[in-house]
Order: structure tokens, then C-alpha cells, then sequence
């Protein structure tokens, strides 16, 4: 059996580190493994393919902003990446997060579809089914077919038209009558809407739980990490986010952090460490300190293992690597609901609340930080859960429903 993985990034970011690892796993069991990624720096690794330049790429980001068509245009990209599948013959193609201004996501789809090429698609977000959108929220339009987008600039970064209807039929399109289809969802939040979507609601759903390389998120010594920052006995409420706003609508919910910060000044043993980039100029109170964005994995997980709980703040979550990777890392996690993370975090060590309700995320907070869990029995549940090689297996299962 031969695999062929597509995604925006290769080892890099979430999808890219997800791709990576179930390249590796395929590779390590004997199984033929290609992966093809548009965006990022060019690996010299074997069997790992960039289709597409930099240059090409910003050519195409402004070519959607005129157009209002995010997910079009790329035709030398696209014809690059089929060529390649045309080359590499493989049984099974699978699809991760093709965002990214690297394909043309239309063609790639009927290509796929006319060939009646096996195909896994993977729903990392939502906007192969809104065909706009990475997260809807409480927008319902995906499901009769856009137009009069309420978030336009924010979603597409249309300069002049709302082509969001456009783009829907073109998406629908191209899925209509594609038999050769598992859509594996990430967690049952987002199967559940996948298949009420028109987009993708006759195909075949599954759902596949992200995965982490559990050698590198589980508990960690992180003594330093306390001297270097004079928490010798402080308690530590942790966040961790790819950009920090505190801005009240911002999606990841940095507001809400802010204010949990102001709520539990008082308590003077208690501080806020923020993971993720944020604004130079951004001020922020006495017991909060901003660490910025952490690119060293290990380093990720040493301030995972010394927190006392890790708080999650996002609007909506399509699943959480941070829920999974504090939870490998022995740390409970308290936040608000927001679709996924209250469905694939462990309910033993989780609390969620009601988005927004800062007195209960405040209460929930306090009531992990005075909890008496066994990190070590957190930990080893979670590595069950989350581990990478436990997602290849699924991934596995998924294959081999073409055999």
C-alpha cells in the first residue's frame, strides 16, 4: 500500500507535526509513504515534496483578495501536486488542511473525484465544508449556501466582492458524486456538522483523534523554569495560544485571561503564564507574565508539567492540542466550551463552562488549583488517548476500508 499525504505544511505547525508523524509511523510499519505540502521551507527529506514557491503563493494570496475566491486560482501549483500523484500512483490519498493559497482546492477535488482515487479527507477545521470559512461560530449559512457573508474581511479578506456563494457551489460541486471518500473529523463536534453540511453530508464519516509524540509531552522536570522566574512557590494557571489579543471578540480569547488575571490578583501566590505571540506594547497585570511564542517542543512541555492547571479560552476549538498535550503533561485543564475541546478531553481531570461565564471559569480554575490529582495517573490516561501511534493505527483502520 502506498500513501500520499497533502497538507499546507510539513513538520511545522499542528496539521504539519500531525502529517509528519503519521509519515514517520506509516514509514516504521512498512508502508509506503509520500507527503506533498505547498507553504514553508523546502526539506530535503526523501519522499516529502513542496509543490509550490513562496512567491507563487503571495501571488495567489492577492489574486483571492481581488477575486474574493479563496480557494481557486494555483494552476501551475495545482498541476505541479497532480502531476505528482499521477508519478507516485498511490492507493490511498489523504487529505489534511489545503488552505494556504498553494492549490486549487475545486481542481484537486474533481481530479481526484474523475480518477475515482481513494481519498481520505481529514477536517482539521471547517472551511472544507463552509467552503469559506475555517470557523463558522454561530453563523448557520453553510448550510444553505452562503452569501451575505456577516464576517467577510475577517474570513475571506475579500478587498472589493462577497463571493462566498460562488465558492460554495464550487465546492459542492466538485464533492457531488465523489464515491471514493472517508471524511475522517477530528472529533464528533465536528463530524457532527460535517455531516449536516450539503458539502460532504452523503460521504462517509468517521472520527480520528489527533495525536502527539508522547516522548515529548509528558511530564517534565521544570525546576528551572521556576528559578528562572522566581516561582519557587507560586501557583501556576497556564495559557498557551498561537497570538494573545485583548481584544473581547478575538477567537482564542485572550480578553477573558486578562480578566481572570484582575479576579485573582488577590491571591498573591497565583500566577498567569501565557504562551504565544502578543503585542510589544500590550500591558498586562502584575501577576501575569508573557512568555511569547515557544518554539521548543520540550520547552512547551516543561511549562505544561510545572503549571497547576492550563485554561483554555477559545470561542470555538475544532479539537485542542492544548488540551491534550497539558493532559499528557499531567495538568488538568479548566475553560469555556467551545464545541470540541469538552468532548475530546478527559473528563476526570476537565472542566468546561459556559463561554463568556467568567465566574464560573474562575470558580473552575481555583477548584483544579486546590485539587489534589495524581499527575502521574493524568498523564498515563492521556498518552492512551493521544498518542500519535495510536492515531497512525486509526488512520490504519480508516485505509483499510478501500482494501
Amino acid at each position: 500500500m502506498k500513501i500520499l499525504q497533502v497538507n499546507c505544511v510539513y513538520n511545522t505547525g499542528s496539521t504539519g507535526k500531525i502529517v509528519a508523524d503519521i509519515h514517520q509511523e506509516l514509514v516504521q510499519n512498512g508502508v509506503e509513504s509520500v507527503v506533498c505540502y505547498g507553504r514553508g521551507k523546502k526539506t530535503n527529506e526523501a519522499n516529502i515534496c513542496k509543490t509550490c514557491g513562496e512567491l507563487y503563493s503571495k501571488a495567489n494570496n492577492l489574486r483571492s483578495r481581488i477575486t474574493g475566491l479563496m480557494y481557486g486560482g494555483c494552476y501551475l501549483s495545482t498541476l505541479r501536486l497532480i502531476a505528482i500523484i499521477k508519478k507516485e500512483k498511490p492507493d490511498i490519498v489523504h487529505l489534511h488542511c489545503i488552505n494556504g493559497y498553494f492549490v486549487n482546492i475545486y481542481r484537486l477535488i474533481e481530479f481526484l473525484k474523475v480518477n475515482r482515487i481513494n481519498t481520505v479527507l481529514t477536517l482539521h477545521a471547517e472551511f472544507m465544508y463552509t467552503a469559506n470559512c475555517g470557523h463558522a461560530l454561530d453563523c448557520d449559512r453553510w448550510q444553505t449556501g452562503c452569501g451575505n457573508c456577516p464576517r467577510l474581511m475577517q474570513e475571506t479578506k475579500s478587498w472589493f466582492f462577497d463571493r462566498t456563494d460562488t465558492s460554495w457551489r464550487k465546492m459542492k460541486a466538485a464533492f457531488d458524486g465523489f464515491d471514493n471518500l472517508i471524511v475522517a473529523s477530528v472529533s464528533p463536534w465536528l463530524m457532527e456538522r460535517a455531516e449536516r453540511s450539503p458539502v460532504l453530508s452523503d460521504r462517509q464519516h468517521c472520527v480520528v483523534l489527533n495525536g502527539l509524540d508522547t516522548s515529548v509531552f509528558h511530564i517534565q522536570d521544570s525546576a528551572n523554569l521556576r528559578k528562572l522566574h522566581g516561582l519557587k512557590n507560586a501557583r501556576i494557571v497556564f495559557h498557551a495560544t498561537p497570538c494573545f489579543s485583548c481584544a473581547p471578540s478575538h477567537l482564542k480569547g485572550g480578553y477573558y485571561i486578562l480578566q481572570l488575571a484582575n479576579r485573582l490578583k488577590t491571591q498573591r501566590d497565583i500566577k498567569i503564564l501565557v504562551a504565544g505571540d502578543y503585542p510589544s506594547d500590550m500591558i498586562v497585570p502584575d501577576n501575569m507574565i508573557m512568555l511569547g511564542r515557544i518554539s521548543d517542543q520540550n520547552v512547551l512541555a516543561q511549562y505544561y508539567s510545572m503549571a497547576d492547571v492550563t485554561v483554555l479560552t477559545s470561542k470555538k476549538e475544532t479539537f485542542s492540542m492544548v488540551c491534550a498535550e497539558s493532559l499528557c503533561c499531567g495538568t488538568p485543564v479548566a475553560g469555556f466550551k467551545a464545541g470540541a475541546p469538552e468532548q475530546i478531553s478527559l473528563s476526570a481531570y476537565s472542566e468546561f463552562v459556559a463561554y463568556g461565564n467568567l465566574e464560573a471559569l474562575a470558580c473552575a480554575v481555583e477548584k483544579a488549583l486546590n485539587a489534589h490529582f495524581s499527575r502521574a495517573a493524568i498523564s498515563a490516561d492521556a498518552a492512551k488517548q493521544y498518542s500519535k501511534n495510536s492515531m497512525a493505527e486509526e488512520y490504519r483502520k480508516v485505509y483499510s476500508r478501500f482494501e
